[in-house]
């Protein structure tokens, strides 16, 4: 295994504020569906989730259960527009780029399509930065966390005591307890602090401005 410190990322609320692309196609979903949803549809609590249980939540209120449905209608209009409406946090990508340069590996972890992913970041100019790009994948097999950590440490040969899952929401956190790696939560996407602290997140930080520094104190630990 490689001795070099890895650090994974999440995506949406992470790196980039995907909401307004996210709400539309959420939008654009349940209108395909024959639904006439409010324009005012607030969706930060469920972004981060993978997407068959945002959808789940979604259609609830409607009665609705044609979940496959509405997951092919939000992907189409996501893959046509959707994906672009994201920008990186202020600061991210100096983050980005001062982890990079202290010779860390960087890999992103999302629960969003891996193709979707590798669009987002090639359009905001940062797939440079990252040694590999993680999504789910037609079929299901990576949609969670655990399974999604556990299939990068095995495909990358990274020990799981030498990396770092930086992530939003719980999700995240579980996912890298489930595989034995150490977990940091940032404060400015769509989690909450009682959420990453329920779950037992190792550590928290409030800026973007400081998250080069807090992850690199982290995996100088060990």
């Amino acid at each position: 295994m490689t001795k070099t410190h890895s650090v994974l990322f999440d995506l949406d609320g992470t790196l980039v504020d995907s909401q307004p692309g996210i709400v539309a196609s959420c939008l654009a979903a349940l209108c395909a569906l024959g639904h006439k949803p409010d324009e005012a549809l607030d969706v930060k609590r469920l972004i981060g989730p993978p997407l068959e249980d945002v959808m789940t939540v979604l259609l609830q209120s409607y009665g609705d259960d044609r979940v496959g449905e509405a997951v092919v209608a939000y992907r189409r209009h996501y893959g046509e527009s959707g994906l672009l409406g994201s920008e990186p946090y202020p600061g991210i990508v100096n983050a980005l780029r001062e982890i990079r340069q202290a010779g860390l590996r960087l890999y992103l972890a999302t629960s969003k399509r891996e193709a979707f992913a590798r669009r987002i970041l090639q359009h905001l100019e940062l797939a440079t930065y990252f040694d590999g790009v993680y999504g789910s994948v037609p079929g299901g097999k990576l949609d969670h966390k655990p399974e999604l950590l556990a299939h990068i440490l095995s495909e990358e040969n990274i020990a799981a005591s030498r990396s770092l899952m930086v992530g939003d929401r719980q999700h995240d956190i579980i996912g890298a307890h489930a595989v034995k790696m150490r977990s940091l939560g940032v404060l400015w996407g769509y989690g909450s602090r009682d959420e990453l602290e329920m779950v037992g997140v190792d550590q928290l930080v409030e800026s973007t401005s400081d998250l080069a520094h807090v992850v690199l104190s982290i995996v100088t630990e060990r």
